[in-house]
């Protein structure tokens, strides 16, 4: 039950590291990495939250308040509010491309996750 709790705990703390590297303008050699492959940001947004959402989906069991998943609104509207910080960051600019792929993230990784969770939960449906 404590590993539910501590993987997306530390995987959250990772993705506050990389905002922080972003933010201090301190580009390392996976930045450097990324950004030679094409879309390589986008992609990395579509992952970093993505996977994110599915971490907490797990750790949450797939919770659901009407038709949406507890953990994909959470992890989206964090990245929304971080995106939109970005606007009073000196080292960084707010893409709405970014936000769209934190979205299509989400949206993959909390399907992906229902669909496991269906399969290992027949009564589910």
């Amino acid at each position: 039950m404590k590993l539910k709790i501590a993987l997306p705990l530390a995987f959250f703390a990772f993705i506050i590291y990389v905002i922080y590297l972003a933010d201090s303008a301190n580009y390392n050699f996976a930045f450097r990495v990324v950004g030679n492959i094409a879309y390589g940001d986008k992609i990395a947004h579509a992952l970093l939250y993505g996977f994110l959402a599915y971490l907490l989906n797990y750790s949450l069991g797939y919770k659901r308040v009407f038709a949406f998943s507890i953990a994909a609104v959470v992890v989206f509207t964090f990245a929304s509010i971080e995106e939109i910080s970005q606007i009073w960051i000196d080292s960084r600019t707010f893409d709405f491309f970014d936000l769209l792929a934190d979205l299509i993230g989400v949206l993959l990784f909390t399907n992906f996750q229902r669909r496991v969770y269906e399969r290992n939960n027949k009564e589910y449906s």
